[in-house]
């Protein structure tokens, strides 16, 4: 049951709190007054999406929540708060953030909303069927049924896919085979290029090493010995000194020098000159150029190469592997469509059983609501193809208002007020179980006369065994109500406002004598 609604900056809506009675509670207003932002409220806090510019103008946000009292008396107090800004929404229930998904499981248990736009989805023969699958003895049947149609079209779309790719493949089969052999000829490995290019700056760095001591070493035992000359050079300053003691110094610095020159010429000698390395410079030019032939050849750089290897094996392995995997699909497929048959059968069966029953207690509600006597209706089952020759027999909702007519889809003869009724049947006999809150916005649409005193009657009696909330222009519904509320639209200082308000008796009395055009 819903008990307490509380709507705050939605559309026209300042502020509204509204307490629902156990019973029938009626809507009434002018036409245009917002009785539907009301109950796009609910529908908002049940899970249906909402636009941002339903947020009152000038307003960052709009808030609606609820207490809900569950059958075995437990509180649900269900908020949910839309940005203006982002037009994204949050959910909590019981002060705790939630999901769209919790609240439409709830709300699916909590209302049954039965509108004007629920009247035209009866005409549609797929709803005629789901609402004939909401009295099956076995309920999971449907689900079952959904849930191996859907795995077998994954299935069938992955079966697709792999067909579509192999045959896309086979085409290229050839040309992959002949790129992977010209790769795998020249077996390009990670990192080679650089690491040859490595190798060969290093033989170049060595071998003009080579050539550099060698100069040295020719420079100081040429023709003219370099460490002879020294010692040569020495002697004579030892004689100049001799005569000339301040030359000294420089005597010593030759001394010095030629010792500094015999140590520099031993360990030149001594250093190694071979560089041991297993490829050549001529080696390491001859694989650069078989590297860079590849990639002239393939348009890609090297590391390109390797992925495209990598690629080609991976397709190549694919196709290898798509007739076994393509084998195990079929296996899998023919297992659910063998379950997928059975279920149908299954479900045929009790889809008949339940149109016998439905369609009796259908026909004894729409007696009570003014319907002739004579009233029959029957579901036709048609078949739908789900899969080459396995078919679904779907139940259609036939009726024969008089006696004599061929039974007839209700679509093609159904008057407004008609399918108002077939409506109100069909919801009271879908809420007797669960007993949902049931909301009627203006069902009593197209109906008048003695006949609208029929439908009032059975609202009564809906209405005493579960919770009722009434969008109506009818004073003869409105009479009825255990809780009345106005709606009412009116301008404060230039603002529009849609305001909800509890009537007492005088203003019921009011309100009743307005509609019925007695003001």
């Amino acid at each position: 049951m819903l008990e307490l609604l509380r709507i705050r900056d939605l559309a026209l809506i300042e502020d509204a709190e509204i307490e629902f009675a156990p019973g029938m509670n009626a809507l009434t207003g002018e036409t245009g007054a917002g009785k539907s932002f009301i109950l796009r409220a609910i529908d908002f806090l049940t899970g249906q999406r909402m636009n941002a510019d339903m947020v009152r103008p000038g307003k960052k946000q709009a808030l609606v929540e609820a207490m809900f009292i569950h059958p075995d008396g437990q509180e649900s107090i269900v908020r949910r708060v839309l940005s203006a800004e982002t037009g994204r929404s949050k959910v909590y229930v019981n002060d705790k953030l939630s999901s769209q998904t919790i609240i439409r499981e709830m709300g699916a248990t909590m209302i049954l909303h039965t509108s004007q736009h629920a009247q035209q989805r009866l005409l549609q023969p797929s709803y005629q069927c789901t609402i004939l699958d909401t009295f099956l003895k076995d309920s999971a049947l449907p689900k079952t049924k959904d849930n191996i149609l859907s795995s077998l079209r994954e299935l069938l779309t992955k079966k697709n896919e792999l067909k579509k790719r192999s045959a896309t493949l086979l085409e290229k089969k050839d040309f992959l085979e002949f790129q992977l052999k010209e790769i795998e000829e020249v077996a390009p490995y990670p990192g080679e290029e650089d690491e040859l290019l490595e190798k060969k700056n290093l033989l170049r760095q060595h071998e003009d090493a080579g050539k550099c001591i060698q100069n040295a070493m020719d420079i100081m035992r040429g023709e003219q010995d370099l460490s002879g000359g020294l010692s040569s050079l020495s002697s004579e300053m030892e004689r100049v000194c001799d005569i000339f003691p301040d030359y000294e110094k420089d005597r010593e610095t030759v001394v010095e020098f030629k010792h500094f020159i015999d140590e520099l010429a031993m360990r030149l000698r001594s250093q190694p000159l071979d560089f041991e390395m297993e490829e050549t410079i001529d080696d390491i030019e001859e694989r650069l150029y078989d590297l860079s032939k590849l990639k002239r050849k393939l348009g890609r750089t090297l590391d390109q190469i390797m992925d495209m290897q990598k690629e080609i094996e991976d397709n190549l392995n694919f196709l290898d592997s798509c007739t076994i995997e393509l084998a195990q699909i079929s296996r899998k497929e023919k297992e659910l469509v063998d379950k997928l048959r059975v279920t149908l059968e299954s479900l045929f069966e009790a889809r008949k059983i339940a149109a016998t029953k439905l369609t009796s207690r259908i026909e004894a509600e729409l007696k009570g609501l003014g319907f002739s006597e004579h009233v029959r209706v029957e579901f036709e089952f048609q078949p739908h193809e789900l899969y080459p020759d396995l078919y679904e027999m779907r139940g259609r909702l036939m009726w024969i208002p008089n006696p004599g007519q061929a039974p007839q889809p209700l679509e093609k003869i159904a008057s407004g007020g008609e399918l108002s009724r077939f409506m109100l049947a069909i919801t009271g006999l879908q809420s007797e179980t669960d007993k949902p809150t049931l909301i009627f916005d203006e069902i009593d649409s197209g109906i008048g006369g003695t006949t609208l005193n029929r439908v009032g009657e059975k609202m009564q009696e809906l209405a005493k065994r579960q919770q009722m909330i009434l969008i109506t222009h009818w004073p003869q519904l409105a009479e009825l109500a255990d809780r009345h509320f106005l709606i009412h639209k009116g301008v404060v200082n230039k603002e529009t406002f849609t305001t909800c308000r509890q009537l007492d008796e005088n203003e019921i009395t009011a309100e009743i004598s307005r509609m019925k055009g007695q003001e």
